[in-house]
């Protein structure tokens, strides 16, 4: 019904900088919160960022200063600006959207996820 896709992620020095994107398709009605999420070798998953549909954002104490999350609500679509890249983001990112797809069904949606590796 609803696939959310990820793109972007690559391999990457130490302090540089990549932008991922996820977009989702289907059939929605509309798109809650959509947020982004990580889960680094030998750690669980953990939350990056999130922002509600009226732009809201909330971020991992980690990744403040550095992350910045957006959405195109026309599009779908969430973003994250990744800069000043640390070895310690090096994990498989992976995107959640809260999608309302009938009048009365709504359920959060992932991504399959895409690869950030930071190392020189």
């Amino acid at each position: 019904q609803v696939q959310v896709v990820e793109s972007g992620g690559n391999l990457v020095q130490p302090g540089g900088s990549l932008r991922l994107s996820c977009a989702a398709s289907g059939s929605i009605v509309r798109i809650y919160d959509m947020g982004w999420y990580r889960q680094g070798p030998g750690k669980q998953r953990e939350l990056v960022a999130i922002i509600t549909r009226g732009s809201s954002t909330n971020y991992a104490d980690s990744v403040k200063g550095r992350f910045t999350i957006s959405r195109d609500n026309a599009k779908n679509t969430v973003y994250l600006q990744m800069n000043n890249l640390k070895p310690e983001d090096t994990a498989v990112y992976y995107c959640n959207a809260d999608v309302q797809y009938t009048i009365n069904l709504r359920r959060p949606v992932w991504g399959q996820g895409t690869q950030v590796t930071v190392s020189s």
